[in-house]
């Protein structure tokens, strides 16, 4: 990862204080400036928050179910830079024919996010609405995963859903989302 110059860490920073302030309802008890101490001083975490950003996944502050605090995507739809992934790279390499470009895995490490698993993505969905017209990725188990499967939901009829498909498919509409612990 690359680091950012000045200027792009002031305007990261702007931009997620402004979501931050925006979006009170996600993080009521949370002061920003207690969030901006501990991200301020980690320029991993502010390149991770950057990736996050460009790839569209609008990252603000929540409260885990565990009281713990983190960044998450919290776009309306699934980040529109990270879709058209299959789920794993042992997925995209036994992939024969139109290959995506890569993977949800591969690319949530990459970027230093974990991808969400099924608790906290319907904990997301208790913050909003998410999903509505695209799918996310989400942490399978291994005994899924093991039988070529992988798991990803959405927000459909004022509902959370979890479906799953072969975790080498890959469709436009899906993406995923992560969060990076504050």
């Amino acid at each position: 990862m690359s680091k950012l110059s000045h200027e792009e860490i002031l305007e990261l920073l702007n931009t997620l204080e402004s979501r931050f302030t925006e979006n009170v309802e996600r993080h009521p008890d949370v002061v920003w400036s207690d969030v901006l101490e501990q991200i301020q001083v980690n320029q991993d975490k502010l390149t991770t928050l950057s990736l996050m950003e460009q790839t569209g996944g609008e990252p603000d502050v929540i409260r885990l179910a565990n009281g713990d605090l983190a960044f998450c995507d919290c776009s309306v739809e699934s980040p529109s830079g990270r879709r058209s992934l299959c789920y794993d790279e042992s997925a995209l390499e036994a992939r024969k024919k139109n290959k995506p470009v890569g993977s949800a895995v591969a690319l949530s490490e990459q970027m230093g996010i974990i991808l969400l698993d099924e608790e906290t993505y319907r904990h997301l969905q208790t913050l909003g609405q998410f999903d509505l017209k695209t799918s996310s990725w989400i942490l399978t188990p291994n005994e899924i995963r093991q039988k070529g499967g992988a798991l990803f939901c959405d927000r459909r009829y004022d509902h959370t859903f979890v479906y799953h498909n072969g975790a080498d498919s890959y469709y436009a509409a899906r993406g995923f989302r992560g969060i990076l612990m504050i």
